[in-house]
């Protein structure tokens, strides 16, 4: 009976077709993450060998005055893109992945991004983790939808109930054929993406893997409790088509607006507005004003004075810190509400498993909002470093060859995942599993 249900499967041209635009779409994303991660890598490696030849183009021309020097002077900050941002390519294609910095005010330097295409921006990219989300559950939906009425329709149903064994057994063999497919379609899937895209086998690609099954399964629950209603073809395909709009399409916008709304950023044009004005204020203020100020910020810094009554590198740069200094209080507003976006984010997630998938996706593969606001952080504490070196130096009028340039490289920014494979899908396994047994509760008395 099996091998004759798995041959009638196979027969059917929905199936062929679905195979192909399942395989032929998958090949398309994976090279699409491909694409994505070469042209990163590209980006990495440029930036190594530009930052050497900027280092030494400009300790030539600028050798006799350190202040000056720094003044042109950039520094790389890299936040590398691991091999699974391949399959889940989230916001990282929007927002930079490099930073060069010099020591002047940073708030004006961490928002430089890279030119794109603005048509393609607004189409998106087709990845892997769009696939799954938004195709497979279709694809999911085509092949269930009448796996109980069209025996019902055709008139087989009554001869399966009278002369088989058990309907529920049969029903069960259908469903568990299209799984097997659906299943090893994206086991192949990722098993391309693994060996195209170069990614490691650990714990990170095991979770995208798990999460992706589950989602699978959730449709697939969903698919069993509406077929288990036993309505007609047309309702089922009307049924559940409806179920895909509304979570995968409907929901996430709805919730996107509420949160935007919510957590509205205004913050993002005050600050930038604030932190230019500050800055070219301290042009017509006091000088002492400003370096009080300073020496407030760094109290390490006050045994350098001001003498110079013209042009002075120490309240130049005092200067370019105030702007950063009095912008501050916006800059944490605003990483303030994007965190808060995100934690609502995550909390309305887990009762709607397509915005739990994509937001776990990007947040196992570092893609998220919150991995990139980690990243402008870790910038903030780069550059203050930098400043550190470098300010001791320029107030003390050092010569530029007393300093070893050879040594800066661009820096790696190092990223922790704390992802919690468990936390993130229970609710998600949950769902699916009342669905599973309110169907088949509510069809006990039609199986044998």
């Amino acid at each position: 009976m099996y091998i004759l249900l798995i041959k009638q499967f196979f027969r059917s041209k929905t199936v062929l077709l679905a195979f192909g635009i399942l395989l032929t779409l998958g090949v398309l994303s994976i090279s699409t993450g491909k694409q994505f991660l070469s042209q990163k890598q590209k980006a990495v490696t440029k930036t190594i060998e530009q930052q050497e030849k900027h280092l030494k183009t400009q300790t030539e021309l600028h050798k006799d005055d350190l202040g000056l020097l720094m003044y042109y002077l950039k520094f790389s900050f890299v936040n590398p893109v691991q091999p699974l941002a391949g399959i889940s390519i989230g916001q990282s294609d929007l927002n930079s992945h490099i930073q060069n910095v010099s020591i002047l005010n940073l708030e004006g330097q961490k928002y430089d991004t890279d030119l794109v295409n603005p048509m393609r921006l607004q189409v998106g990219n087709l990845d892997v983790s769009f696939l799954i989300i938004f195709l497979f559950p279709l694809i999911i939906i085509a092949l269930n939808f009448n796996v109980l009425s069209e025996e019902v329709e055709k008139g087989t149903w009554k001869m399966i109930t009278i002369q088989g064994k058990s309907s529920f057994r049969f029903l069960l063999m259908k469903l568990s054929i299209r799984i097997l497919f659906v299943c090893i379609v994206l086991g192949v899937l990722f098993l391309l993406a693994k060996l195209i895209l170069s990614i490691p086998l650990n714990l990170n690609f095991i979770h995208i893997i798990g999460i992706s099954y589950l989602y699978i399964f959730f449709w697939f629950a969903i698919c069993y409790f509406v077929v288990l209603l036993r309505n007609s073809s047309s309702t089922n395909a009307i049924v559940l088509l409806a179920s895909w709009l509304l979570l995968v399409v409907f929901l996430p916008v709805v919730v996107n607006n509420y949160i935007t709304n919510k957590y509205s950023i205004e913050e993002a044009f005050t600050m930038t507005i604030k932190q230019r004005d500050e800055y070219h204020k301290k042009w017509d203020t006091d000088k002492q004003e400003t370096m009080q100020k300073f020496y407030n910020h760094y109290p390490q810094f006050a045994k350098y004075t001001l003498k110079e009554k013209g042009f002075s590198w120490l309240w130049y740069y005092a200067m370019q810190q105030m702007g950063d200094d009095e912008s501050k209080e916006e800059r944490e507003a605003m990483y303030n509400k994007i965190r808060s976006r995100e934690e609502l984010s995550e909390k309305i997630a887990q009762f709607f498993p397509p915005l739990q998938v994509q937001l776990s996706m990007n947040d196992i593969a570092n893609t998220s909002l919150t991995h990139q606001v980690k990243f402008l952080d870790a910038t903030t504490k780069f550059h203050e470093d930098l400043r550190l070196q470098f300010y001791p130096k320029i107030f003390e009028k050092e010569h530029t060859n007393t300093i070893n340039w050879k040594k800066y490289k661009p820096e790696f920014f190092v990223s922790e995942n704390n992802f919690s494979f468990i936390k993130k899908t229970f609710l998600m396994i949950l769902i699916t599993l009342i669905l599973v047994f309110a169907g088949v509760f509510k069809n006990l008395k039609y199986f044998r």
